[in-house]
């Protein structure tokens, strides 16, 4: 299809969106996209929701009426593949419309790697290998909260599901024909599943490198304020360097506060941090920290040096050797941050879970430092 000939039936009423779903077949394949905003949230907001499947596409509004669980029969359906390209970002922005994911998902971004077309390509570069259409990407930072839409906005939306079908075929075929369907479906799963969680990462302090010679009972409070922050910023919806930024969440762990208008000279500039979240991070840094928190964190990895090093290096250089072997990009069968972590904590990452650990595991562990 010509992306001048493209055309989307606009949706915004929940019957008209239940009649479209209802003329999907059972266990076709469907192309989903999203344009959110997250200028000023935590959440991101679902601005326009684009779906496609046999030749039909709408663009549905979400503004204009509540899609709560319209989706979930559909897409939430195993049968059902939901196609989209890098799927992350997507996820969490359907998230409140499907709390467990799409039934089935198929990344086409990760079914690209497996197919021996490279980490990370984009969709404008698929579309073009695949489809042999060149995309403008001249709406990519428009403002798709803005009622109404304009045809070149509607037409670059309608064209990021267009494609999804015909490359879904032609991915498929490829990954079946170098026999990795089975290990891409398992991955695509894994980021289904991740998606789902919704909690936050229960150990936060863990990208704080510069926090990695702090000691325990330090690193244990740098944890509660982050666990604090995220929580926070879920609750207000706000992102969360309005609450604190990392500099400063650093500087309150490392000296805290010795009074309250110390925490506000400290955190001028914080637009999030008002006066009730002020007092409540006071007292939080003013109880002492426990030995239960100093166990229960994971303390921050630092920099491999000396051994570490040379045992991260010895893993780096087997991880490129076997995905040469495997045709595989060495990013895909494992990152090197998966890999420094591993070392300095000494338990198997779940990265490495399903088709990767029998590959990986005895040969990674042998090469630990003693």
């Amino acid at each position: 299809m010509s992306p001048t000939d493209v055309s989307a039936d606009w949706i915004g009423d929940r019957p008209t969106l239940q009649t479209w779903l209802a003329g999907v077949p059972v266990g076709a394949a469907v192309g989903v996209d999203t344009e959110f905003m997250r200028r000023d949230t935590f959440h991101p907001r679902l601005a326009l929701l684009q779906i496609g499947c046999h030749g039909r596409h709408a663009l549905i509004d979400p503004l204009a009426f509540a899609i709560d669980d319209a989706l979930q029969p559909t897409l939430g359906n195993r049968a059902t593949a939901t196609i989209i390209h890098s799927a992350g970002e997507d996820l969490e922005t359907l998230a409140p419309l499907l709390p467990d994911g799409p039934g089935t998902l198929f990344d086409t971004q990760i079914a690209a790697a497996y197919a021996g077309m490279g980490l990370g390509v984009s969709y404008r570069a698929l579309v073009a290998e695949l489809c042999g259409v060149d995309l403008d990407k001249g709406e990519t930072r428009s403002d798709w909260l803005q009622r109404p839409l304009t045809d070149s906005q509607r037409r670059y939306a309608a064209l990021d599901v267009v494609y999804l079908e015909p490359i879904h075929d032609q991915l498929t075929e490829r990954l079946q024909a170098r026999g990795r369907a089975a290990w891409f479906a398992e991955d695509c799963d894994r980021l289904r599943q991740r998606a789902s969680h919704r909690g936050g990462d229960l150990q936060p302090q863990r990208a704080t490198h510069g926090a990695a010679e702090w000691p325990a009972a330090q690193q244990a409070r740098l944890r509660r304020i982050l666990l604090w922050r995220d929580h926070t910023a879920r609750t207000l919806d706000r992102p969360r360097p309005w609450l604190l930024d990392d500099a400063l969440a650093m500087s309150l762990a490392h000296e805290p506060p010795t009074s309250l208008a110390d925490l506000e000279q400290r955190s001028r500039g914080q637009r999030a941090l008002h006066s009730p979240q002020r007092s409540e991070l006071f007292q939080l840094l003013g109880d002492p920290v426990t030995d239960e928190e100093i166990a229960s964190t994971t303390p921050i990895a630092a920099h491999p040096q000396g051994e570490a090093k040379k045992a991260l290096q010895a893993m780096k250089t087997l991880i490129d050797t076997e995905a040469t072997a495997l045709d595989l990009p060495s990013g895909l069968l494992c990152a090197r941050k998966v890999l420094e972590a591993y070392v300095a904590t000494r338990t198997w990452p779940s990265a490495l879970t399903g088709w990767r650990e029998p590959v990986l595991r005895e040969r990674l562990s042998a090469l630990l430092p003693a």
